[in-house]
């Protein structure tokens, strides 16, 4: 239980937008790639190649992955094996829950610490891509540890809940 609930409440719901337009944002360039790569067909068989547009696509798909991650976390939408969760006990799914969030963490603090050290040594160095339209690597980069530290937090709170229905599974069985 908390000890600030409308504080929390009002924070859930902040975190909660911000999903939502990450997730516009990567729906957005979604559909930028699709346009583009269409334009790109009909560029090339008039003759006319866009050299921006593989590039432009490329860096589009980095920034989709991790605008769009902790959104799809948060409505369950990662690759798992139902099957297999769904043949366990609700205390196993719990457990089970509970291991692969607190991975998700681990590899989402990795992200974030990786990402940001990345993204400054590349500012401080002034690193370019060596393509077409030279554009700057550190603001690519730099939405690896944004769109990590959104996943850090959707895989805390993944876990907190995995911890409530820990309780809630180990309550209902001395019920019994």
């Amino acid at each position: 239980m908390s000890l600030f609930p409308k504080l929390q409440a009002k924070a859930t719901s902040v975190f909660d937008r911000a999903l939502n337009v990450t997730a516009f944002a990567a729906a957005a360039l979604l559909i930028f790639m699709m346009l583009a790569i269409c334009l790109e067909v009909v560029a090339r068989r008039i003759g006319y190649p866009q050299e921006w547009q593989m590039e432009i696509t490329e860096d589009c798909m980095i920034f989709i992955t991790f605008l769009g991650a902790a959104w799809l976390l948060k409505r369950e939408g990662h690759v798992k094996m139902d099957i297999l969760v769904n043949a366990l006990n609700p205390r196993a799914q719990a457990w089970l829950g509970i291991i692969t969030s607190v991975i998700g963490v681990i590899i989402s603090l990795y992200l974030v610490v990786w990402g940001s050290m990345t993204t400054w040594d590349h500012y401080q160095r002034g690193v370019f891509q060596m393509t077409p339209l030279l554009m700057p690597t550190a603001p690519l980069l730099a939405i690896i540890p944004i769109g990590s530290i959104l996943l850090l937090i959707q895989f805390l709170r993944r876990t907190h809940g995995y911890l409530g229905a820990r309780r809630m599974a180990l309550s209902r069985e001395g019920d019994k």
